[in-house]
């Protein structure tokens, strides 16, 4: 299965910070002592970090959580585990397993893709001024990908790793803002921060990248999905895919 979204919120609160910085800082101690943390409160976690509870108590409301009970009770929930394949093959074995694997999802995803769909998301990058698309660790790659690609083609969006910065952007933008999510498994918007303000979100255009069977927000305007079997290998692979083709079919349609 996928990773569970707290373990990629984490990673990319480290990915997007300074090492030297407090989120950082808080991020990475998290994920190396997970178990510990279930069971301390907000004081012995900014002890350990060296920090602040307001650090902390910071931390958690940028992650977009509500308290420092929700982080605990989700860090309880969470799977920080990662699956290898069979130990006991051979190298070559799973070396080989794992290409086939991830050249067949590639090859069923970009098939089972709407091209009317892609145009229809090509039009509307065309046609507004301001566009941003974002996603969650892996995923932010494919957001990183399409806006490199358009880029060349003259074409600007915005995006940013920082979930923080990915959710305050989110939370500003109205009714001349597009914005594009790649989420494999279309929970992007299930953050405390970004439920709080529903209504918001009603005002800029927003289409979600996702796998098929992804449950969508009520939100959210308009869907490219792909099929997918949410296994963790392959899905990168799979967005930056469909990155690939809006960029391709911009280029076609605008270049």
């Amino acid at each position: 299965m996928i990773f569970d979204k707290l373990p990629v919120v984490l990673l990319s609160s480290m990915a997007a910070e300074k090492t030297s910085s407090t989120s950082h800082t808080i991020a990475s101690y998290i994920l190396s002592h997970c178990d510990e943390v279930s069971e301390m409160n907000i004081t012995d976690l900014a002890a350990a970090c060296y920090v602040g509870t307001g650090s902390v108590s910071r931390f958690v409301r940028e992650i977009g959580l509500e308290s420092y009970s929700q982080l605990r009770q989700l860090i309880r929930e969470s799977d920080f585990s990662f699956h290898p394949a069979n130990p006991e093959d051979s190298y070559e074995t799973r070396r080989d397993a794992l290409s086939g694997y991830i050249g067949s999802a590639i090859d069923k995803a970009a098939k089972s893709m709407d091209q009317k769909q892609i145009i229809r998301l090509c039009n509307d990058i065309h046609e507004y001024e301001r566009v941003s698309a974002f996603g969650l660790l892996k995923a932010q790659s494919a957001a990183v990908s399409l806006q490199t690609d358009l880029l060349m083609m003259g074409k600007h969006i915005y995006t940013s790793t920082a979930y923080s910065e990915q959710i305050e952007n989110i939370l500003q933008a109205d009714k001349s803002d597009l914005i594009i999510i790649f989420s494999y498994t279309g929970s992007y918007f299930s953050s405390v921060s970004l439920r709080a303000k529903e209504q918001h979100l009603l005002l800029p255009k927003i289409w979600m990248v996702c796998g098929e069977g992804s449950t969508t927000d009520w939100f959210v305007d308009e869907t490219i999905t792909f099929a997918s079997d949410a296994k963790r290998e392959a899905h990168p692979f799979l967005l930056e895919t469909a990155a690939s083709l809006i960029a391709n079919e911009y280029a076609v349609l605008y270049q």
